[in-house]
């Protein structure tokens, strides 16, 4: 039935912001860019190295995400990676804050957390060489 996440969509409030964010500090591949007349919004489709996508939208007027305290739904998004240590370094020279590092108690993988322009949380998770693609 299932087989993998193929996007996750997101809502931002500043559209050239979240789409520097996304593209040029994440390094994100665009895969296309429409502006919907209709809606008054943008939908940029990128996409990961393994082929799952985000979908960022720009609807005006979108209501604030509450973040804290944590609210029911999506709690974040995360991001397999090689070394959680240089990737947080990369983000932290871009000027982006970064949470202190941690390690998953139950499968002992190193993580850390930061957010994108509007505050949705993004975890970065170390992948063992087994879990690679």
């Amino acid at each position: 039935m299932l087989k993998r996440i193929h996007h996750a969509a997101i809502i931002c409030s500043n559209y050239e912001v979240s789409k520097h964010f996304y593209v040029e500090c994440l390094g994100l591949r665009v895969l296309a860019e429409n502006f919907r007349e209709q809606r008054s919004s943008y939908k940029l489709d990128l996409a990961l190295p393994d082929g799952s996508q985000i979908e960022l939208f720009s609807f005006p007027e979108a209501p604030q995400r509450l973040s804290y305290p944590e609210a029911r739904g999506l709690r974040h998004l995360a991001f397999a990676v090689d070394d959680v240590v240089v990737c947080k370094m990369k983000l932290e020279v871009m000027g982006l804050a970064v949470e202190d590092i941690r390690t998953d108690e139950y499968t002992g993988k190193r993580f850390v957390f930061f957010a994108d322009p509007d505050g949705l949380p993004l975890e970065l998770y170390e992948q063992g060489i087994q879990e690679k693609f």
